[in-house]
């Protein structure tokens, strides 16, 4: 599972979460009111890079893979924003607390281990009144759609890298302390939902 993981698993999310139908859009939409110098867990190959807005100045990218950073080479080069690969652990952030003006997490909080950490983290590098920037799948609001997610979480985990089906982001989210604003919910169009199952938002530290 190790090689699995490590080579094959980031190709697979570079193709996969560069595509349907509503990708492009909630990427624009979530990167939409950041500003300053920016922290983002998980990178991955760069595909938030294109619609970092012009109020971005400077990314520190926290990723842990060096097959994704390397396939996000060439986004990086065409990007106008600067971005530096400044850490691997997203539970371990090796920055100075109140560093940064917001923080960035994409299709990212369902495979960190220990979540809970990674919030707290984040928290304490976000300046006060600093924003967390979200698009994250997880637990469906429908009862027969997270009967199944609870049921293939198991197999999810070994054959997405760790990716859980059914956490509860936005509850995560506000037990670091964060003050969610207007959340988002919804399935994203062209996914079963027990993969689709989405939320988006900001939220205050």
């Amino acid at each position: 599972m190790g090689w699995y993981r490590e080579q094959v698993v980031p190709r697979l999310i570079n193709v996969a979460c560069a595509s349907g139908p509503m990708t492009h859009e909630l990427r624009t939409r979530v990167c939409s009111g950041l500003a300053g110098e920016v922290v983002e867990i998980g990178f991955g190959s760069g595909l938030n890079v294109p619609h970092y807005p012009a109020t971005v100045s400077r990314v520190a990218a926290i990723e842990p893979s060096d097959v994704a950073w390397r396939l996000a080479a060439d986004r990086r080069a065409a990007g106008s924003v600067p971005v530096e690969r400044a850490g691997l652990d997203g539970q371990s952030l090796p920055f100075d607390d109140d560093t940064f003006d917001c923080a960035l997490s994409t299709w990212t909080m369902c495979t960190i281990p220990d979540l809970d950490a990674a919030l707290a983290q984040l928290r304490r590098v976000l300046r006060p009144g600093g924003t967390l920037h979200f698009v994250e799948h997880g637990l469906a609001p429908d009862e027969s759609v997270a009967r199944w997610q609870h049921r293939l979480d198991p197999l999810q985990q070994r054959v997405a890298g760790g990716c859980h089906l059914d956490r509860r982001i936005v509850e995560a989210i506000a037990r670091a302390g964060f003050t969610p604003g207007h959340v988002e919910e919804f399935y994203e169009k062209g996914a079963p939902k027990v993969f689709a199952a989405a939320r988006l938002g900001v939220a205050a530290a």
